[in-house]
């Protein structure tokens, strides 16, 4: 019987994390390894894949893909890694690989340093060191978060880039320092939004006077986005877009502060990006020199919310700017009209999705008419409610709102309870411990060790508690608010068509889900409106 030739393909993989054990793991130590194991074992190796710099929980690695591709297109069938975590640190994917999806292939595994080989069977063990590299991956994770915090709590930023007017200090280590050389852009941007000029204008007066974008200053400085600028037309050096200018005018960067956490990953696992609320965001005051006033910023903003609430609905645009968000991504929904056909339309789509992609999000389409149609009627029905059944009306927020409160307040309190007991016993367990250390009862290897695992823990307390009390002041606010909102709702009665004024004063925002198409053929489609005060009501 002919033997199988193992056309094999060596597969190395590096995170950053994975730095901090040195030599032990690096790319080279795993490809001499490697190598040596094929020799000795006979495998003809058809080609390497490397994946540098990418984490183990991530399946979308491009020299895993391309690895995937060559075992589909029968160009090998064997994969030797070092261990079993260089694989994958995810353990249903690691698991669907080995027991199903290399079994169908006919690809044999090998895991050199854990000696697995799926040709002479996994032993049992194999689940456990999966669910342990994934426990690695997740517990690597949580102490990086902690780790961030404490830095951004001592107003330390992290970046790649410095935004434009600022440019990394000298000589402290994750601080900024205002830049002369391009602080004048911001400055007149910030001039031209206190003359009362719009985004829109402004992007035209800075293309106008070929003002150099943020980007093309960093390629100019340090070659960055030399795909994009290098020999690239004049006029692409100032090509601003309202977006930016948007962005610049709404920063806090530019009064001295940082803000984080305005997105986030769905997990360790799940990479996908998703915006936080802003009541999330954590602002850290004055952590480098402003270059424009608290004053100012907060006039320009202002004049911001007067300008959107002041649009005209002539063109059928901007009474929902700011309040469509998509259900999925948390992105604002984009507003385009579809002239391609005998009755041109206006609708929303998801703008996560226009910009990059079904990878990132998907459509979120909503007619705007049909938008239009639904809050109209939601506002009508509640103005009515609340003009002839004030006292029922408000009874039943406050009955909904008191339900919620003592359920929520109840979970919360036993939560914080919790925390703090468990604070006061690692104090004494800190004392306990650094006694031991002093009579010699334990090492200094394992005082270390458990001292680094209490603080860990302790860090992670003084978060959630000062989370838990955060949530329980909101929580108590509920009941008030059913109040304040009925008040405003009853100022306007008589609803026959919607304003930006009116959206704005009555609804916080509008979330759109994707439609959902029925076996008759018909779309359902899910919008939550959230208003002002009380959130979501029924």
């Amino acid at each position: 019987m002919k033997q199988l030739i193992n056309n094999t393909a060596l597969y190395l993989r590096l995170s950053h994390d994975d730095e901090n054990y040195g030599d032990s793991v690096s790319i080279e130590t795993q490809r001499k390894l490697l190598w040596q194991y094929a020799k000795e074992n006979n495998l003809y190796v058809v080609d390497e894949y490397v994946d540098d710099g990418w984490s183990g929980t991530n399946f979308d690695r491009p020299a895993f893909k391309r690895m995937i591709e060559d075992v589909e297109s029968g160009k090998i069938n064997c994969i030797v890694t070092k261990d079993l975590s260089r694989f994958g640190r995810e353990h249903i994917m690691v698991g669907y690989y080995l027991e199903f999806y290399f079994v169908e292939k006919n690809v044999r595994y090998i895991a050199v340093s854990d000696n697995e080989d799926t040709e002479k069977g996994l032993s049992d063990f194999v689940p456990f060191k999966n669910l342990f590299n994934e426990f690695y991956a997740k517990d690597t994770s949580r102490k990086t978060k902690i780790s961030f915090r404490a830095k951004f709590a001592a107003g330390e930023r992290i970046f790649a880039y410095a935004p434009i007017g600022y440019k990394k200090h000298p000589e402290i280590k994750n601080k900024l320092a205002v830049d002369e050389e391009t602080k004048w852009i911001i400055e007149k941007i910030y001039g031209y939004a206190l003359l009362g000029n719009g985004a829109g204008r402004i992007m035209k007066m800075l293309i106008e006077e070929k003002i150099p974008t943020p980007g093309y200053l960093h390629y100019k400085r340090d070659g960055n986005f030399a795909n994009i600028y290098a020999g690239a037309p004049e006029e692409k050096s100032y090509s601003w877009t309202i977006s930016q200018i948007k962005s610049i005018l709404k920063d806090e960067t530019y009064i001295g502060n940082t803000v984080h956490y305005r997105e986030s990953n769905v997990s360790y696992k799940n990479k996908h990006r998703i915006r936080k609320d802003k009541s999330e965001w954590l602002v850290v005051e004055n952590t480098h020199e402003a270059i424009i006033s608290r004053e100012d910023f907060d006039k320009v903003q202002q004049m911001i919310g007067n300008r959107r609430r002041s649009q005209k609905k002539t063109k059928g645009t901007q009474i929902f700017a700011g309040l469509v968000k998509c259900a999925d991504c948390g992105w604002s929904l984009g507003y385009s009209i579809n002239r391609s056909v005998k009755l041109p339309y206006s609708y929303f789509k998801c703008s996560r999705y226009s910009q990059f992609g079904k990878n990132a999000c998907s459509i979120h389409f909503i007619r705007y008419d049909t938008l239009y149609a639904y809050v109209l009627s939601r506002l009508r029905y509640w103005s009515e409610k609340a003009g002839t059944d004030t006292e029922k009306l408000l009874k039943k927020l406050k009955v909904a709102s008191v339900t919620e409160t003592a359920s929520a307040s109840r979970k919360k309190e036993t939560e914080l309870k919790n925390a703090e007991k468990r604070r006061k016993e690692l104090d004494g367990l800190f004392t306990r411990l650094y006694e031991d250390r002093v009579s010699g009862k334990i090492t200094e290897y394992n005082f270390n060790m458990l001292s680094g695992k209490y603080q860990t823990e302790q860090a992670e307390l003084d978060e959630k508690i000062t989370a838990i009390n955060n949530s329980l002041s909101a929580v108590r606010q509920n009941e008030s608010n059913a109040e304040k909102w009925l008040k405003l709702i009853r100022e306007y009665s008589d609803i026959t068509e919607l304003t930006a004024p009116l959206l704005n004063a009555l609804i916080e925002k509008i979330v759109v889900h994707q439609g959902i198409k029925k076996p008759d053929g018909k779309l359902e489609q899910e919008v939550e409106i959230y208003y002002r005060f009380i959130g979501k009501i029924e």
